[in-house]
C-alpha cells in the first residue's frame, strides 16, 4: 500500500488532477487489457520526471513508465505501484534544418507526419507504428526495412537519480528490437532524429503505400500489442505459427489472428491470462514442430 504521505509529496511535484487512484490499465494499453494500477500519474515535463523518479527511489516505492501502452500486456490483477505516463503531455515536436526533435510522448505516427510536412525523408516506416518515440527508441522499433537506429542522432534520458543524460547513436547499442536502455534504469524524455531532404510527394506516396500494406495484412480492426513475437533468426514468426496449424487458435477472448498469425488479438473480452495461454501454446507448438524458440516482443507488467 502506498502511504498518504507519499501521495501528498507527489502532489507537490504534479497537479493533483494528474494523479489517478485505482486506474484501470485497460484504458492505457492498445490491447485494452489490464487491471487497476494503485496510482497512475500523467507527467507534463522532464523536470517532473526527474523529481518524481528521484523521490520514488528514496522512498522505495515501485513504479514503471509507459508511453502509449502499445507493446504491453498488463496483468488482470493490475500493477501494485505507480504508473508514470509520458505519452500524453510530453509530446512536443520541433524541426530545424534536417533535425527533428521529439519529446518521448510524441506518437511515432505524428513524428512521421511532421517529417513529411517538412519534406524530410527517413521516417516513413514509422507512420503506422502505434507507439511513442520514447518506446520506439528503447526497443529500436522498425517496420518495412526501416528502424530507429537508422535515423536517431541522440536520445535524452533521465537516470534513476533524476539526472539528465544524452546518449548518441553509438552509445544506444541498437540491435534487433533492443537498445542499451533495456538493461539500464533510464527513462527516455527526448529523441533527436537526423533526416534527409526529400520530395514531399514521394514521401507521401511511400507512407500511403505502407499504410495500404498494413491495412491489407494486419488485423488493425482489433485491439492488440502489435507483433507478438520477435522475428527468429532465419524465419518469420507468423509463418511458423501458421504452419503449426494455429491460425485462429483461441483461448477465451484472445486469438491468433487469421489475417496475420504473428498477431494475437483481443476479440472483445480477452484477459491477460487468455493472452498468456495463447502465447504459451504457440511457443510450445512451434518448438515441437520446428525446434524454434519464439521470444515475445511484448512486455509483461
Amino acid at each position: 500500500m502506498i502511504s498518504a504521505a507519499v501521495i501528498e509529496a507527489l502532489k507537490e511535484i504534479v497537479p493533483a488532477e494528474r494523479i489517478l487512484f485505482q486506474e484501470p490499465m485497460k484504458l492505457h494499453t492498445t490491447f485494452r487489457i489490464g487491471g487497476p494500477a494503485d496510482y497512475l500519474i500523467y507527467l507534463e515535463n522532464e523536470d517532473q520526471l526527474c523529481r518524481i523518479q528521484k523521490y520514488l527511489r528514496l522512498v522505495d516505492v515501485p513504479y514503471t513508465v509507459i508511453g502509449n501502452g502499445s507493446n504491453l500486456l498488463v496483468s488482470d490483477d493490475g500493477y501494485r505501484g505507480i504508473v508514470l505516463v509520458i505519452g500524453k503531455y510530453m509530446s512536443e515536436i520541433t524541426v530545424k534544418d534536417c533535425y527533428l526533435e521529439a519529446e518521448a510522448g510524441a506518437l511515432m505516427s505524428q513524428v512521421a507526419k511532421t517529417a513529411k510536412e517538412h519534406g524530410l525523408t527517413g521516417l516513413e516506416f514509422a507512420a503506422g507504428i502505434p507507439g511513442t518515440v520514447g518506446g520506439g527508441a528503447v526497443m529500436n522499433a522498425g517496420a518495412y526495412g526501416g528502424e530507429m537506429s537508422q535515423v536517431v542522432s541522440t536520445v535524452t534520458v533521465v537516470n534513476r537519480n533524476g539526472e539528465i543524460m544524452e546518449l548518441d547513436n553509438g552509445t544506444m547499442e541498437f540491435g534487433y528490437r533492443t537498445s542499451v536502455i533495456q538493461n539500464q534504469p533510464f527513462v527516455v524524455t527526448k529523441v533527436t532524429f537526423r533526416l534527409e531532404q526529400g520530395d514531399p510527394e514521394q514521401i507521401a506516396e511511400k507512407m500511403a503505400d505502407l499504410a495500404k500494406r498494413r491495412r491489407e495484412k494486419q488485423p488493425l480492426e482489433y485491439p492488440s500489442a502489435g507483433s507478438t513475437f520477435k522475428r527468429p533468426t532465419g524465419h518469420f514468426a507468423g509463418q511458423l505459427i501458421m504452419e503449426s496449424g494455429l491460425r485462429g487458435y483461441s483461448v477465451g477472448g484472445a486469438k491468433v489472428s487469421e489475417k496475420h498469425c504473428g498477431f494475437i488479438i483481443n476479440t472483445g473480452n480477452a484477459t491477460a491470462e487468455d493472452v498468456k495461454d495463447v502465447i504459451w501454446e504457440v511457443q510450445r507448438r512451434v518448438k515441437e514442430r520446428f525446434q524454434v524458440d519464439l521470444e515475445p516482443e511484448i512486455k509483461f507488467l
